[in-house]
C-alpha cells in the first residue's frame, strides 16, 4: 500500500512532541498573527524549535499562514516568509492568492499547501493552484467520497492530496465565517473567532400580519445551537480513505489539550497501521471504543459518505466528556515513585488510564498511595493549584517522559 501520512495539530511547542510521540508523522504550526488560530501558543522561537525538533527525528512541520490578509499585513508576511525560507519547514499552508504570490517570492524552496480555507472542491480548482505553485491541496470537508475518487484518479502524480479525518467543524463553508466578525468584531478569517455558531441562541416567530410581535420558539432553557456542529470522525472509513490513496489525513485541534491529541492521535495511528498490516481483519469496533472516551461533541461523517447527510449538527451546543479527563502527564519514572504533573483532581481509589505510545488498549489501574512531591509524605489527594503541580504516584508499568495518564470520572 501506499504510504499515508498522520498529521496532527501543534498549538505548541509542548503539543508537538506530545503528536510525535502518539505516532503522528507530521505537525501543522502557525505563528500567533499569521494564521487562523491566534490564540495557539505558538510563537517565533517555539516555531524554530519545533521544527528542528522534528527533522531531528525524522519528522515533519507544515507552518500555517491561512489567515485571509488585509494590505497593512503583508509587511509582517514577507518577513516572516524570509524567515521561513531559512527554516526550511516542509511546507506552508496558505488560502489568500496574495499571499501565496509573496511566498512564491521570498520563500520559494518551500512547498506550498493550499489550505481548507481556499474552498478547493473541484479538480479544476486544484489544477489552477498546481499550475500557480501549489504542491498539496488541503481539500474542502464538504467533498464526499465520491467527489474526491474523481480527484485521485485525474490529478497530476506530483499534486497531493490532504483532508480532514477528525476534529471540530465550522458551520460556514470550509470556515468562511463572517458570524463572529459581525456579533463581536473578531474575524475568523484573521484568526481570532470567538466561535459564535457555539453560543446559545433564543428564537424568535413574527406574523407577517402583526409585525413587531415577536413570539418565542420553544426550544429548553438554553435556547438552541442551531449553529453548532457535531464533530467529523472518519475512523470506520480509514480503510476506504488509505485505498483511495489520500496522501496525508489530518486532525483538527490546534487548541486542544494534550490529552485530547495524544488519545486521538493514538487511536488513528493504530488503525492506519493495523489496516496497513492485515486489511482483512479489521476490527472498527476498538476504535470507535477509545475515541468515544475523548469525544467533546456527538460525531458525524459529514458530506463523506452522503451529501443529504442531515446528522451534522448538535442542537444542545453542549461539550461533554461524561466518563474521562485528563489525569496528569508523567515528568520521570521511577520504580517505587514516579512523577506526575496533575491535570484534575487525583485521589487514593481513583481509576487511570496509561495512554501507551503505539498501542491501543489503555493500561488500567488504581491508586493505591499519594505521595506529597516535595516532602513526600502520604496524601489521599490532590488538586492542581498552580500550573505545573506535581504529586507522586506508584506506576503499574514502566513509563516514558510525557507519557498521558487519563482519569476515570
Amino acid at each position: 500500500m501506499k504510504e499515508i501520512e498522520l498529521l496532527a495539530p501543534a498549538g505548541s511547542f509542548e503539543k508537538a512532541k506530545i503528536a510525535f510521540l502518539y505516532g503522528a508523522d507530521a505537525v501543522y504550526c502557525g505563528t500567533s498573527s499569521l494564521s487562523l488560530r491566534t490564540r495557539a501558543d505558538m510563537e517565533n522561537d517555539d516555531l524554530i524549535n519545533t521544527i528542528k525538533y522534528a527533522h531531528n527525528i525524522g519528522k515533519k512541520v507544515y507552518v500555517t499562514l491561512n489567515i485571509f490578509a488585509w494590505d497593512e499585513k503583508y509587511e509582517e508576511i514577507i518577513q516572516m516568509a524570509k524567515i521561513l525560507e531559512e527554516l526550511k519547514p516542509d511546507g506552508i499552508i496558505a488560502s489568500d492568492g496574495g499571499v501565496i504570490e509573496v511566498l512564491k517570492q521570498y520563500a520559494p524552496s518551500i512547498p506550498i499547501n493550499v489550505s481548507t480555507q481556499a474552498n478547493v472542491v473541484s479538480m479544476h480548482s486544484a489544477n489552477f493552484w498546481f499550475k500557480n505553485g501549489a504542491k498539496r491541496m488541503i481539500m474542502a470537508r464538504e467533498m464526499n467520497k465520491e467527489q474526491l475518487k474523481y480527484i485521485m484518479d485525474n490529478k497530476p502524480e506530483a499534486m497531493e492530496i490532504e483532508i480532514f479525518i477528525h476534529g471540530a467543524i465550522c458551520f460556514a463553508f470550509s470556515g468562511r465565517c463572517f458570524l463572529s466578525d459581525f456579533l463581536c468584531n473578531r474575524s475568523a478569517n484573521l484568526g481570532d473567532c470567538a466561535q459564535s455558531c457555539r453560543w446559545s441562541y433564543n428564537l424568535y416567530a413574527e406574523e407577517k400580519n402583526n409585525p413587531g410581535e415577536l413570539m418565542p420558539i420553544e426550544t429548553n432553557e438554553y435556547g438552541t445551537s442551531i449553529f453548532s456542529s457535531k464533530d467529523l470522525c472518519l475512523i470506520e472509513q480509514i480503510p476506504e480513505i488509505i485505498d483511495m490513496g489520500i496522501d496525508s489525513l489530518k486532525i483538527e485541534g490546534r487548541l486542544r489539550t494534550e490529552y485530547y491529541l495524544a488519545s486521538v492521535i493514538n487511536v488513528y495511528r493504530n488503525a492506519i497501521d493495523d489496516y496497513r498490516k492485515n486489511p482483512d481483519n479489521y476490527d472498527i469496533g476498538k476504535y470507535k471504543l477509545e475515541l468515544e472516551k475523548v469525544k467533546t461533541r456527538g460525531y458525524t461523517t459529514f458530506y463523506f459518505e452522503d451529501r443529504k447527510n442531515k446528522d451534522i449538527q448538535d442542537y444542545q451546543g453542549r461539550q461533554y466528556n461524561e466518563k474521562y479527563e485528563f489525569g496528569g502527564k508523567v515528568i520521570e519514572y521511577n520504580e517505587e515513585k514516579s512523577t506526575i504533573e496533575i491535570k484534575n483532581k487525583l485521589a487514593v481509589g481513583d481509576t487511570l488510564e496509561i495512554i501507551v505510545p503505539y498501542q491501543l488498549e489503555p493500561v488500567e489501574f488504581k491508586i493505591n498511595k499519594l505521595w506529597d512531591y516535595e516532602e513526600e509524605q502520604e496524601i489521599q489527594s490532590i488538586s492542581p493549584g498552580v500550573k505545573g503541580q506535581k504529586v507522586k504516584i506508584e506506576l503499574p508499568i514502566k513509563c516514558e517522559k510525557d507519557w498521558i495518564i487519563r482519569r476515570k470520572k
